[in-house]
């Protein structure tokens, strides 16, 4: 993998630049839509590629380790195969699932032990073995095994959770160098940043991860319930951090609001399940607020779901069209606003992109984060 910095905004962080893969290129800034289990829920592929068009989407070791399993990822020469997707694919290792697991998982310095929200078996996931499964998935751009703290956490349990996230990176890395790519082309590892919200962990932990010297870099542990502020401020730390000449991952995060003010720190790469997850339950983005579909306001409004005409909006259904399917409980409902929603992230990826290329992103971000926190 390579990273080309090709421009920073001058009046902020915001930087544009261009990822290289075996499976293409990925322009940053960019938002990679969740594709947890081998699917973007409710999006045929087709339409993943011709309606929304990203260069990269994601997968997670957790759930693709319980189904359909290793061994049918292998035999079918890798998740793109399996899927039938030839662009970028990224897989977090599954440390996310097992803290959101905390009832049901015991973790010790040799890994996770933890039991299956399928059928209640026992698994053990330890960095050498979350390894070997993204190697046997094939995703391009692979995550280090870490911890993810809740949120509030003891700064006593965040500095012991972070120094063993350190650990489990040295052995991530050794195992990772011992393993032989499967399919014809390279993977890449990425590392993690923790340390909860407290400053000087996480400071530590940006070193220690910049000092490993791999070809890009993730911050993990933030948008788990903390304020927006805390979650800006340790961006801000680590991307001071973290070097500029590799692309910097923030996971998990997030709101349009909070995307757009975490690129203005010079964050590259974002991931979340809200477009989706949301579109699934009637909420839209877009550029002039959110719109709850299901509300009654809609039921004979008969103007685009999008009144901007973006290039990424299917103008052909109206508000009271898609507020009609939900009430009716039609899938196809779910499917327009999960079209609708990651369009949108991708447009707003996009055009956050043009304007940092063209210095004027500060302004333009200022001017949308105040229609975006907006409900119509």
């Amino acid at each position: 993998m390579t990273f080309e910095l090709q421009h920073t905004d001058e009046n902020s962080r915001a930087r544009a630049g261009v990822i290289t893969t075996d499976h293409g290129t990925i322009e940053t800034p960019i938002f990679m839509p969740v594709g947890t289990a081998a699917t973007v829920k409710t999006v045929h592929q087709r339409e993943l590629k011709q309606d929304i068009n990203p260069d990269v989407i994601l997968g997670n070791t957790y759930h693709l380790y319980l189904k359909p399993g290793t061994g049918i990822m292998e035999e079918a020469g890798g998740l793109h195969k399996f899927m039938n997707w030839d662009r970028n694919i990224l897989t977090d290792s599954g440390g996310y699932q097992v803290y959101s697991l905390s009832a049901n998982r015991k973790i010790k310095e040799e890994g996770v032990k933890f039991k299956s929200h399928i059928d209640g078996s026992y698994h053990v996931f330890t960095p050498e073995n979350v390894m070997e499964i993204q190697r046997q998935i094939g995703a391009d751009i692979i995550m280090a095994f870490d911890e993810c703290t809740p949120y509030p956490c003891d700064f006593q349990y965040a500095k012991r959770s972070m120094h063993m996230t350190h650990r489990w990176l040295d052995r991530c890395i050794k195992r990772f160098a011992d393993l032989p790519p499967l399919y014809g082309y390279e993977q890449t590892l990425f590392p993690i940043v923790q340390g909860s919200t407290f400053p000087e962990l996480r400071k530590q932990s940006a070193e220690y991860i910049a000092e490993a010297g791999a070809e890009g870099n993730a911050i993990g542990g933030l948008s788990v319930g903390e304020p927006a502020e805390e979650m800006y401020a340790m961006s801000e730390l680590v991307c001071d951090i973290l070097p500029s000449d590799k692309p910097r991952y923030l996971m998990g995060v997030g709101t349009p609001i909070n995307i757009l003010e975490n690129i203005a720190l010079g964050v590259d790469m974002f991931d979340c399940v809200m477009p989706t997850r949301n579109a699934r339950n009637g909420m839209l983005f877009t550029a002039h607020g959110t719109i709850n579909i299901k509300n009654k306001k809609w039921e004979n409004d008969f103007s685009p779901i999008d009144e901007m005409n973006l290039t990424f909006v299917d103008t052909d259904y109206s508000k009271a069209y898609l507020r009609h399917l939900f009430s009716s409980n039609e899938f196809l409902g779910k499917q327009i606003a999960t079209i609708h929603n990651l369009g949108f992230y991708m447009w707003l990826v996009r055009e956050a992109r043009k304007h940092i290329l063209a210095d004027d992103f500060r302004v333009w971000k200022d001017k949308m984060v105040v229609q975006m926190n907006k409900r119509l």
